[in-house]
């Protein structure tokens, strides 16, 4: 199976937003809006379109995945970090490595361009294996109640979360 992964251009938009909705239409945890926030977010000042990512396999989109920016804030300071959230398979693709590819190559490109840590709110058995490590491990906490093992962090670069504790702050658009 022969994966790529390219950034998304505008003339994806539709496709991805398509393909976020059927990946989320049975999810469990899921107010199946994703599509929604994909699109609020590409609209927002934490868009970053370098990594707003889709997957293709023999010239078919078959996943997308979105890195935002993000704030982690405590009394003195606010700290830069990004957002992994959406990371979206079609159903018939999924469980073939493509969230997987997707993932890496996001983080990949997050590094590259500067950005020294991920959040991400996920499956505790999935995220671990790309070095995602509770966030807690840190002081940092998410904004609302959710399981420690849930809420992750990783450093993309060594020692990139250190000395860095608060509050994860989400942008409007993933409260709304």
């Amino acid at each position: 199976m022969n994966i790529k992964i390219r950034q998304e251009k505008g003339t994806d938009y539709k496709v991805s937003e398509n393909l976020v909705e059927k990946a989320f239409k049975n999810a469990e945890y899921s107010d199946q809006k994703e599509h929604l926030l994909v699109a609020k977010l590409r609209k927002s000042d934490v868009f970053v379109p370098e990594l707003s990512l889709v997957a293709e396999l023999d010239g078919e989109t078959v996943g997308q995945i979105m890195l935002t920016k993000l704030i982690i804030e405590n009394e003195e300071n606010r700290y830069n970090t990004l957002a992994l959230a959406p990371v979206s398979v079609l159903p018939e693709h999924q469980n073939k490595g493509v969230g997987s590819k997707l993932i890496s190559e996001s983080l990949k490109v997050a590094k590259e361009i500067g950005f020294k840590s991920v959040i991400v709110l996920g499956h505790d058995k999935y995220y671990p294996r790309f070095g995602f490590k509770p966030a807690s491990i840190w002081g940092i906490k998410a904004p609302f109640e959710v399981p420690n093992e849930a809420f992750m962090a990783l450093e993309l670069e060594v020692r990139g979360l250190e000395g860095i504790r608060g509050t994860v702050v989400y942008s409007k658009e993933f409260l709304e």
